[in-house]
């Protein structure tokens, strides 16, 4: 299942007239763990400055992520979908919230629902705000390479010139 993580960071620019400015930024990372999206906080995001610390990290509740090629702001959006409880006969809500890249509110709703034009069950959009989310940065996995003097143990265990008893 995917994790968000809203991770900000702060740092001091330097504005036109001279003086240092204290900066915040939000970024939203899929991570496996706070530390994982502390991480990513630090090694992909570019400020310009060299110096920046990231400052808090919570999880975001999003049922999706809508991404589009334009659109530089990001919107949350509140799906409402509308089912009926089979026990007892009552209409029951159920409520997700998805975030969507757009150029406007009216876009962000057209979006989210070309998006979910093939959903089955009844909803309702009943909100959408825009955030302060600068860039959305999907899950990408560190495959790093295996060190040259360590092997796979199907490997060694293969290998004839080894004897394991």
């Amino acid at each position: 299942m995917t994790q968000w993580y809203k991770v900000n960071i702060k740092f001091q620019k330097e504005d036109q007239a001279g003086s240092l400015k204290t900066i915040t930024e939000q970024y939203l990372f899929d991570a496996l763990s706070f530390t994982e999206a502390e991480a990513n906080g630090y090694n992909r995001i570019e400020t310009g400055v060299m110096d920046f610390s990231v400052t808090s990290i919570s999880k975001m509740r999003l049922a999706d992520v809508f991404t589009f090629p334009e659109g530089q702001e990001w919107y949350l959006v509140k799906v409402v979908y509308l089912t009926v409880d089979e026990k007892s006969g009552k209409e029951k809500k159920t409520v997700n919230r998805i975030l969507v890249n757009a150029d406007g509110i009216f876009q962000a709703l057209e979006r989210v629902t070309e998006s979910m034009r093939h959903t089955l069950m009844p909803y309702e959009v009943t909100d959408i705000y825009q955030t302060p989310i600068l860039e959305v940065f999907p899950y990408q996995s560190s495959e790093e390479e295996t060190p040259d003097n360590l092997r796979l143990m199907s490997d060694v265990l293969n290998d004839p010139s080894h004897n394991v008893f």
